[in-house]
């Protein structure tokens, strides 16, 4: 059986040159839709894109199961302006920690509409969206101050913080680090956002010293 020559061979094949170009269009093509679509943008610019103006109001959208994400994505890149409340904490699997960040409300996320001037049907038809919370025919919006409160909440890095407002004296529960799930009593807070936190483990008080980022009010 005689063996293609090398030179044939390249002839059916992509050069490895071509191959890097493909790939390198694929990520700029990839890098751009993400740009135009506001999703890459810093939280701190786009949390000033998420204020109401006249006639606008907060709705309800309902991913399919765990693809949040997904209908985040592309319903900000039909121009919609969404709010997708994440947190971050600490898992623990196999013996191992690792951080996570998942949505709050698995499967639901709020879009910023005026009924009478968007398009909001096209939202039911979406890549990952099950459909918007609807009250008859129209959609049901959210009452005002909840959404509200919930971005007031949200750190520089895009995620939710529940625990602006631990106070000494405090039952408390840590979400990140190896004594996540643990729970305790803040004891000291300092300006430089360290607790001191006395840990309930095997029967006995643990003093702690902790980022606060890492407790929340149990």
């Amino acid at each position: 059986m005689e063996i293609p020559a090398d030179s044939a061979i390249q002839g059916r094949m992509p050069s490895k040159k071509k191959q890097e170009t493909r790939v390198w269009n694929l990520e700029v093509e990839v890098l751009s839709l993400e740009s135009s679509s506001g999703r890459s943008l810093p939280w701190v610019r786009r949390r000033e894109t998420l204020v109401l103006t006249r006639d606008e109001r907060w709705y309800v959208v309902r991913s399919l199961p765990r693809q949040e994400t997904r209908a985040e994505f592309q319903v900000v890149n039909q121009g919609f302006r969404v709010f997708l409340p994440r947190i971050s904490k600490t898992a623990r699997h196999a013996r191992r920690l690792r951080t996570v960040h998942s949505a709050i409300f698995p499967t639901y996320m709020f879009v910023i509409l005026n009924l009478g001037r968007d398009r909001w049907r096209s939202i039911n038809g979406t890549f990952g969206v099950g459909s918007l919370i609807m009250a008859g025919e129209t959609p049901q919006p959210v009452p005002f101050g909840i959404v509200e409160q919930l971005l007031d909440y949200v750190d520089d890095q895009g995620f939710v913080r529940f625990d602006r407002n631990l106070r000494e004296g405090q039952s408390v529960r840590v979400t990140s680090g190896p004594f996540v799930n643990a729970i305790g009593c803040l004891e000291r807070l300092d300006a430089n956002g360290r607790v001191r936190v006395l840990l309930d483990i095997m029967g006995g008080k643990v003093p702690a010293l902790l980022d606060r980022s890492a407790l929340e009010a149990a």
